[in-house]
């Protein structure tokens, strides 16, 4: 029963993501290719909460304020597979995702991230590859000043700590001079399938923190600034885990 209540909640997002996906199709060609803000904000956003409506997860979101308007470089923490559709369903302004390639395989989300200007990267097994990819984007956000997301944690850490932050997110902030916006999710152990699908209804907790100012970072303090905004992160965590009381959304850098 319980596998079959899976089958049934995973069909229906795969719908979701299949009809959303001609829907988006059909407005592009309507607008020319032209309306990015409209499939990512209007069209992205309510196949990501109509998904996860159908596991029965909710969002509460903290955060002083509108989130802003111009460029800036939005990071957050990687533990389950339901992060893609909490992030693409906060309608973050204006703002472009970097992607796992190996996700385009399959077609409607292959689509959807064509159609709303995804960047595909590949595995730290490849770094000359990365680059080229950070270096293409760097190019691209610098001419149209559009946002971007990316985690730092390139991969999903299961098991409630928060885990390596790989260089690229503090590499492009720095090249864009863009300020960087924390994002820390916050999912219940008995909610959180991890690396599947099964989650389990519940809320999930948004925290925005206040954005960090790259203009004065350099090159050289790459790995500096990079582990200062970690410790940002695994303080919230522990703040998260009851460790240290109160969560509070601490300025760095």
């Amino acid at each position: 029963m319980i596998r079959l209540v899976f089958a049934i909640k995973f069909g229906a997002v795969m719908l979701i993501l299949c009809i959303g996906s001609i829907v988006m199709l059909g407005t592009a060609i309507i607008t020319r290719f032209h309306a990015r803000r409209l499939y990512r904000e209007t069209i992205l956003a309510t196949i990501s909460t109509l998904s996860l409506r159908v596991f029965g997860i909710k969002m509460t979101v903290n955060h002083d304020g509108p989130l802003p308007q111009g460029q800036v470089v939005y990071i957050a923490n990687h533990s389950s597979t339901i992060d893609i559709f909490v992030l693409t369903a906060l309608r973050l302004p204006n703002a472009r995702f970097f992607l796992r390639g190996g996700l385009r395989k399959i077609l409607p989300i292959g689509l959807i991230g064509y159609l709303v200007g995804n960047f595909w990267t590949v595995s730290q097994e490849y770094p000359e590859r990365r680059r080229q990819i950070f270096a293409r984007a760097a190019r691209i956000l610098r001419q149209t000043g559009e946002s971007v997301f990316l985690s730092p944690e390139g991969q999903r850490v299961t098991d409630g700590h928060i885990g390596h932050f790989n260089k690229g997110a503090f590499h492009l902030a720095t090249d864009l001079k863009a300020p960087i916006v924390p994002i820390f999710i916050s999912i219940p152990a008995e909610i959180d399938p991890g690396r599947g699908f099964d989650a389990e209804p519940g809320l999930v907790e948004i925290l925005i923190g206040e954005p960090i100012e790259t203009r004065n970072w350099s090159l050289d303090e790459l790995s500096t600034n990079r582990e200062a905004v970690r410790r940002l992160y695994v303080g919230w965590n522990a703040a998260r885990l009851g460790r240290d009381g109160d969560l509070v959304l601490s300025r760095v850098g």
